[in-house]
This record gives C-alpha cells, sequence and structure tokens, in this order.
C-alpha cells in the first residue's frame, strides 16, 4: 500500500512537469492567455469542423475562442489536502467564479470583444454541463479522439485516487466530450456587472 501511494505521488509530480511544459509551450498556439482563478483561457483561432450550437451559434474556421483549461496543479492539491468528495465541491464552485470572471472580461479587456466561444474538452463532463451550463458535443471519431481519449483517461488515473479502478469499470462512459459555452449562452447564465472591472492576471502571448 505504501509502495502504491509512493508510485502515484511520483507519477503525479512527474505530470504536473509535462504540463508546465506544455503551458509554456502553449504561449505559442494562442494570440492571448489569461488566468481566472482554476481556469484558463487561450484565444486562439478555430481551426476544426464548423460547430453549430443549439442557440444558433456557428463556430467556423478562423473564428476566435476560448480555449479553457483547468489547473490540474491546484486541483490535485485540493483532492491531497481536502479528500475527493470536498475537492470537488470546491472545484465546482471555483468553476462558477471563473465562469463569472470570464464574463467579466467579455465586457472590459479588448482581447476577448470577439471570442466566439468559450471550447474545452474533458472526461468528466456531466456536472460541468448541468453546473455551469455548458452546451456538450460528441468528438468526431478520428485520431484525435483517440489520442484524446488515451491522454484523459490516464490523466484521470494518475490524479484521482481511485481513477484506474474508474477506469477499468467504467470506461465505455468514460468518453471525451467537447464542452462548449457561446458568448450569448455565457451572458445570459453569468450576467457581466457593468460596473465592475475584471483585474485578472494576464499574459500575452504575441
Amino acid at each position: 500500500m505504501l509502495l502504491h501511494k509512493l508510485l502515484k505521488a511520483l507519477m503525479q509530480n512527474i505530470w504536473m512537469i509535462w504540463e508546465r511544459c506544455f503551458a509554456w509551450s502553449s504561449r505559442f498556439r494562442g494570440s492571448h492567455i489569461s488566468r481566472f482563478g482554476i481556469c484558463t483561457v487561450m484565444i486562439k483561432k478555430y481551426k476544426g469542423d464548423p460547430i453549430l450550437c443549439v442557440d444558433s451559434t456557428l463556430i467556423e474556421q478562423g473564428d476566435s475562442i476560448g480555449e479553457l483549461h483547468l489547473d490540474n496543479r491546484m486541483i490535485l492539491e485540493y483532492i491531497r489536502s481536502e479528500g475527493v468528495d470536498r475537492a470537488a465541491l470546491k472545484i465546482a464552485r471555483l468553476g462558477r467564479q471563473a465562469m463569472k470572471q470570464i464574463s467579466q472580461a467579455y465586457e472590459h479587456q479588448p482581447e476577448f470583444r470577439n471570442v466566439n466561444a468559450l471550447v474545452g474538452i474533458t472526461l468528466l463532463h456531466r456536472g460541468l454541463t448541468h453546473g455551469l451550463g455548458f452546451e456538450t458535443q460528441a468528438m468526431k471519431p478520428n485520431l484525435f479522439r483517440k489520442v484524446t481519449t488515451f491522454y484523459l483517461r490516464w490523466l484521470l488515473a494518475v490524479m484521482h485516487p481511485d481513477g484506474k479502478l474508474r477506469i477499468e469499470r467504467g470506461s465505455e462512459a468514460l468518453v471525451p466530450m467537447v464542452l462548449i459555452h457561446t458568448r450569448t449562452s455565457l451572458l445570459a447564465r453569468f450576467p457581466p456587472n457593468p460596473t465592475s472591472h475584471n483585474d485578472n492576471r494576464e499574459m500575452n502571448a504575441d
């Protein structure tokens, strides 16, 4: 048991080093990066197939989108210090706070004026769908989906104390989904305060 915990901690630390390297390289993939608490948004040009959203927003190649990422280092720290259940509640609360801050950025940060939608990919999409109002769409069955599935399942196995067991028991349900909040849906769900200005730390990636 002790050896298992040590190996798990080692894998988590190695994964965090990989994530820091990936985050650094991401600076060159987008035009602007902003941090909103537990979330990071990288503004970039969309390059995939057209996406028709439920509110009739059409996301096409060349449109400006915000690629949404969760801070896995923070998530790991909460899991280690507070346990899985309490960490999940805290992460959900921080996610709502981040969405409110992003909504403010749409109103007050010039970099967000032309952002058509927030887009992310995750295995654990149910809480984000119901709690934060994201629309979900299935990924097309291609090589990118296979690589993404492998990557996210390994991330779950490394981050979650019972991640490996969860994958073995329910791998069919652990399929990556595209999460989308269009500009219209985000502002409707989290109306910005017109008198408040966003003071989040920003990193230009020019």
